[in-house]
């Protein structure tokens, strides 16, 4: 009995604290998911153990949205606080971020196991990944302008994750459309997968200015948020990597349409775009690794840590797909060993957070606790 009332209170608790920088979680495991049966050798290997990371992944992200359900229904009060909070509302763009996963796992993993239905999920997956990235795009700023305070001093990269999703949406159209057949169904996908980058590139590269200024004016961010820095390769490597799958797609789509010319355009733009965003990605790895080796000693660990992954990942995967389209060994190389201190990288990250998962110590809101304490101090004016 003791025990049963022990469980209970632990998952109420869970469900209580629960909020949605989890879905980092499902961000990173499933760009690993995806990136490691890319690997040369031992593929029969790496492609098995790609396949059981995704569907570990989709039970990951099957139960983190339940838990969040549960929250809105049960503690509706407390969830609403999240958009009062100027860094938890925030994380509420990693859900459609780690949705893009597990849909363009059906495309890499799904087909083979599942057959021909997989595709029919994949493409489902993205009109709701698209609405869900569209309508984060548009509801978190304007919260953050209507509703919360922000100063210069305290901002982060944080900022860039409600706008991103519009792209990696984009990334996943230009991928589902490698599976799809040429018809003006197909075409729409490419050109609203163009619209969506241009909804998240642009207004992340004002982030990323104002980020810019605001660590030139107020230098490095605090110990735990020395991680946010990695986020900043989001937007640079989803937005290289999305040039290039739709600009692998443009041509033979625009030609449908009698368009052939802006395809084969759009095909030599991706790679002349991706260059440049890989060049500026590659100066912000290095301000990355610097600003994390300058706090090693005192970084607590909290699941701002995956930002150690899903950034990364994108990043590897532009570079791998600039290496298939250019057929250049050296830049396989550079991809491989990006991609390999990436799964270093994982496999420490997520051993803390299965270790953290299992004792509770990660299950906190801080809106919630905003919430509490914002209450107390209420009825000490009342009495």
């Amino acid at each position: 009995m003791q025990n049963t009332m022990l469980l209970q209170t632990r998952l109420e608790t869970m469900i209580r604290q629960f909020t949605p920088n989890w879905f980092t979680v499902c961000m990173g495991m499933g760009v690993v998911a995806l990136i490691v049966s890319e690997f040369p050798i031992f593929q029969a290997f790496t492609w098995s153990f790609g396949a059981m990371l995704w569907h570990l992944n989709m039970l990951l992200f099957v139960l983190f949205s339940a838990l969040y359900v549960l929250r809105w229904l049960y503690y509706p009060v407390e969830a609403k606080q999240i958009f009062k909070h100027p860094m938890m509302c925030l994380f509420l763009g990693a859900i459609p971020m780690a949705l893009a996963t597990i849909l363009n796992g059906f495309l890499k993993y799904g087909q083979p196991i599942y057959g021909e239905s997989a595709l029919v999920w994949a493409e489902l997956l993205w009109y709701v990944d698209v609405v869900l990235a569209v309508a984060i795009a548009w509801l978190v700023p304007f919260v953050m302008y209507q509703r919360q305070q922000h100063e210069l001093k305290s901002m982060t990269a944080v900022w860039l994750l409600p706008i991103v999703a519009c792209e990696v949406a984009a990334t996943s159209g230009g991928l589902l459309l490698g599976h799809l057949a040429v018809t003006e169904h197909a075409v729409g996908i490419l050109l609203a997968s163009y619209v969506l980058w241009g909804m998240s590139v642009l207004p992340a590269f004002a982030i990323l200015t104002i980020l810019m200024l605001r660590l030139a004016l107020h230098q490095l961010p605090a110990k735990e948020l020395a991680i946010s820095n990695w986020l900043a390769l989001g937007p640079i490597g989803t937005g290289a990597f999305a040039l290039l799958v739709l600009g692998t797609q443009a041509p033979t789509l625009l030609a449908s349409i009698g368009l052939a010319h802006v395809g084969q355009m759009l095909h030599g733009a991706g790679i002349v775009g991706s260059l440049i965003l890989l060049g500026f990605g590659l100066w912000w790895l290095g301000l990355a690794i610097l600003t994390t080796l300058h706090h090693r000693r005192v970084l607590p660990f909290n699941l701002g840590w995956w930002a150690l992954t899903f950034p990364l990942g994108v990043y590897s995967f532009a570079i791998l797909n600039l290496a298939e389209q250019l057929q250049m060994a050296w830049i396989y190389g550079f991809a491989y060993g990006l991609s390999t201190a990436l799964l270093v990288l994982w496999l420490w990250v997520a051993g803390k957070t299965a270790h953290g998962f299992y004792h509770g110590h990660l299950f906190f809101s801080p809106c919630l606790k905003s919430y509490l304490e914002a209450k107390q101090q209420c009825a000490k004016k009342a009495v």
